[in-house]
């Protein structure tokens, strides 16, 4: 035999033991994905946005396939998707509370005084609070310049006319993307039936933190002594509500409050960006312009 046959047989010798272990190894470590898995991610709505708490659409099928999760965690599906995957799997679709982004500042144009004007290249929130935490002189306060809005791939934030994010609860999915945008930390996912919202994060004391926001918490313990035993605390010069009470909050909480603070969110009349006059949070203001009942 020649060297060229030498060399094909070598080759051909080594070809075939490569072949052999890779099947083996194959067979040996293989791992079996259940077919239901792309059937299942096939009826989800291919957001990835993580409101269930998975990372995406495809590990929350496989959660699903594995019944380690309920259909019903998927906020963004309708109800009839929700009831195909679980005839699919043969399971029941479960329930969820709807959960919503809750903005934690009422402090927009007409409130909140800026020290000065952000000329910045970069126009995002992000980019402003990196001089010096902002323009706004209540440091904790909402920049207004829409990081938020940009962030919500379901069209649920809206700048209104004071410059402060709206949330709209019906399209709202509680897919955190606004709470990681936000420089501030200024959004959080709430129950939608927690509606006792203490809209301020400042940390300054009753006049001064007045005096850089008209609509900032003072501390003054009204809604402490109004509400449910317990269900809110001043903590840090902020009134701080005890969810774990929240069967017993109510509006009466919100009806002393000097600066309108603190808020009962029915109060706060929606019908769509062009309808909506009142800046967030001014209810007790803007009585006559609301019905609480």
């Amino acid at each position: 035999m020649n060297e060229m046959g030498i060399a094909v047989v070598i080759l051909v010798g080594i070809g075939l033991l490569f072949a052999t272990i890779i099947a083996i190894s194959y067979k040996k470590f293989r791992v079996y994905e259940d077919p239901r898995i792309d059937q299942v991610e096939d009826l989800l709505p291919h957001a990835n946005c993580g409101a269930c708490g998975q990372p995406g659409c495809r590990a929350f099928a496989e959660k699903l396939v594995a019944k380690e999760m309920a259909p019903s965690k998927c906020t963004v599906s309708s109800a009839d998707q929700l009831l195909e995957i679980a005839a699919l799997l043969g399971v029941e679709s479960g329930s969820a509370e709807k959960r919503v982004a809750r903005l934690l500042c009422a402090g927009g144009k007409r409130e909140a005084h800026n020290l000065a004007d952000y000329q910045g290249h970069l126009k995002t929130c992000r980019g402003e609070a990196v001089v010096g935490g902002g323009v706004k002189a209540c440091s904790w306060g909402c920049l207004g310049l829409g990081d938020c809005v940009e962030a919500c791939d379901f069209d649920a934030i809206y700048l209104n006319d004071d410059g402060l994010p709206v949330v709209i609860p019906d399209l709202c999915v509680a897919c955190n993307d606004c709470v990681e945008v936000c420089p501030k930390g200024l959004f959080v996912l709430m129950p939608i039936d927690q509606k006792l919202i203490v809209q301020c994060r400042s940390l300054l004391e009753g006049d001064l933190a007045e005096s850089r926001c008209s609509v900032a918490c003072t501390a003054c313990g009204r809604c402490v002594a109004d509400g449910y035993p317990d269900l809110i605390e001043i903590k840090d010069n902020l009134a701080v509500v005890n969810y774990q009470l929240n069967d017993f909050a109510s509006p009466i909480a919100a009806k002393r409050c000097p600066t309108a603070a603190i808020t009962w969110v029915e109060w706060q009349q929606f019908e769509g960006p062009q309808d909506l006059k009142l800046p967030v949070g001014r209810v007790e203001k803007y009585r006559d312009k609301v019905n609480p009942a």
